[in-house]
């Protein structure tokens, strides 16, 4: 599979990414050879990039990948974890799920996106994959937290990567607004962008994609399906968008894209899977999955040619901006 360099770094990520949060129980549960087969797969199909977080079933995912990547070659592939959520024992642990993911609450996540706190959730990550380094380190989800973000975590992943310790750092969020901020005010290599640059959004063809070019900086794009409305070939009306039941306007969108894509002789997940790569700046797709069958049709997704036409088609109905770049065929 074809490789990308985030700009300005040594870090190539191949251009379909593994996203590690399935294997850490969101939403339901994931058996433990299950999870692992599923890396497996991805590995036997040619992706090298996958993408963790503490927070992903509070170190489950970081355990999973750590233990199914354990024995491939260490140059060979390219793992990214996340800063600003440290896992801290629970006093009053009740045995349920947290948050949306379906595992054991004796530890639970806590905001810190201090100079300490970062340095101890890499030592953390570490310790949990059993790798010797982390490639790609982003601070996650700083949305009310920005002066420290900014001011502490961020120089402290500047640091180690200026020896050499990290390869390229960055931020990851569910807006685009400050991701441009991150690009713009801070020493950040790539940000990964999630659920805001798909074919039913563009925003950030306002904010953090103009300021990746004007910086010479990259952009992983994540969320393409838009928490699943985009990755089925006609979304039904149960299809979720943005973590919730899809609006029926929102629903009537996305079936009209896929008619459209139907008439070109394509789908609309390939279509949501091909569209983020028209950006120059945008060098990898990242989908979580949980089991090989995902990760199959992921890569297949990925490979299926998307005719051209379909961008100008969907441009003249007004379902896709004017100024959204046209994915190469």
């Amino acid at each position: 599979m074809r490789r990308r360099r985030i700009a300005g770094t040594p870090v190539k990520v191949t251009e379909l990414g593994f996203g590690g949060a399935a294997i850490g129980n969101l939403y339901q549960a994931v058996d433990e050879d299950d999870a692992l087969t599923a890396v497996d797969a991805a590995w036997d199909l040619g992706i090298r990039y996958f993408d963790t977080a503490p927070f992903y079933g509070l170190g489950m995912s970081e355990r999973r990948l750590g233990r199914a990547l354990r024995g491939h070659p260490r140059g060979e592939f390219v793992v990214s974890s996340k800063v600003g959520r440290l896992l801290v024992p629970n006093p009053r642990p009740v045995g349920q799920g947290v948050d949306v993911f379906d595992v054991s609450d004796e530890v639970r996540p806590e905001r810190d996106y201090s100079r300490d706190g970062v340095l101890r959730s890499i030592e953390a990550s570490l310790e949990r994959t059993g790798l010797d380094r982390l490639d790609v380190v982003f601070v996650h989800d700083p949305d009310d937290h920005w002066p420290q973000a900014a001011d502490e975590a961020m120089p402290a992943l500047a640091e180690l990567r200026d020896q050499g310790v990290i390869g390229a750092i960055g931020a990851g969020m569910n807006q685009s607004a400050m991701l441009a901020r991150f690009l713009r005010e801070t020493a950040a290599d790539v940000v990964m962008l999630a659920g805001r640059y798909t074919l039913l959004e563009q925003d950030a063809l306002d904010d953090v994609l103009p300021a990746a070019v004007e910086q010479g900086k990259s952009v992983i794009a994540v969320g393409v399906f838009n928490s699943g409305l985009l990755a089925r070939e006609r979304p039904g009306p149960d299809a979720k968008y943005n973590y919730a039941d899809a609006p029926p306007d929102v629903v009537a969108r996305a079936v009209r894209i896929a008619e459209v894509c139907e008439q070109h002789g394509t789908t609309l997940p390939a279509a949501a899977v091909a569209f983020p790569f028209g950006h120059p700046a945008v060098v990898n797709v990242t989908v979580g999955v949980r089991t090989p069958d995902e990760v199959a049709r992921n890569v297949d997704l990925h490979a299926r040619p998307v005719p051209v036409g379909l961008w100008d088609h969907l441009r003249a109905e007004g379902l896709l901006r004017a100024d959204a770049p046209t994915p190469a065929s």
